[in-house]
């Protein structure tokens, strides 16, 4: 957590202040909270937090506002985390894997890492057969992938987009 007297740059020339921060951190918990409400809990004007918001997205500070669905309620039974190896350091093929992975409903997260894998993906499916089914499509087609790991996800203790703002 950053203290009060810490800051950040919103943008080029202009600092993220404490009001800021507590703005964006009631807003990242419920993003249908009102402009009013946030002008009253934070204790400044509708306009000023306006403004801020304003500012927020234009900077890209908030990149989207979304519902949070629950996996299990849509039918995503199985969450896989999972890790991989590609077998060469072409340029071309790395970047082929990451549009491959980018572009797939199935990859929820995916995330270019250093050490002993290349690649740490979260998958989610419908049940085992589905994430199997995956995995001949996804991994087992591709040739340039050396290995993967699997860890099925036995229950999720935490899972948030919240930041520590």
């Amino acid at each position: 957590m950053w203290s009060h007297q810490e800051s950040r740059t919103l943008e080029e020339g202009k600092i993220m202040d404490v009001t800021d921060r507590k703005i964006l951190d009631l807003f990242q918990k419920n993003a249908k909270t009102s402009i009013q409400q946030l002008s009253e809990t934070v204790g400044i004007s509708t306009a000023s937090v306006q403004r801020r918001m304003r500012a927020f997205r234009e900077a890209g500070i908030i990149k989207r506002e979304v519902a949070i669905l629950d996996p299990k309620r849509v039918g995503l039974g199985i969450t896989a985390i999972v890790s991989v190896e590609l077998e060469r350091d072409r340029l071309d093929q790395i970047d082929a894997f990451k549009r491959k992975a980018q572009g797939d409903p199935q990859v929820t997260h995916f995330y270019c890492i250093a050490g002993e894998a290349d690649f740490i993906l979260v998958v989610m499916a419908r049940d085992i057969a589905g994430y199997e089914a995956f995995t001949h499509r996804f991994f087992f087609a591709d040739k340039n992938v050396r290995k993967f790991r699997t860890s099925i996800v036995v229950s999720t203790e935490k899972a948030t987009s919240e930041l520590p703002i």
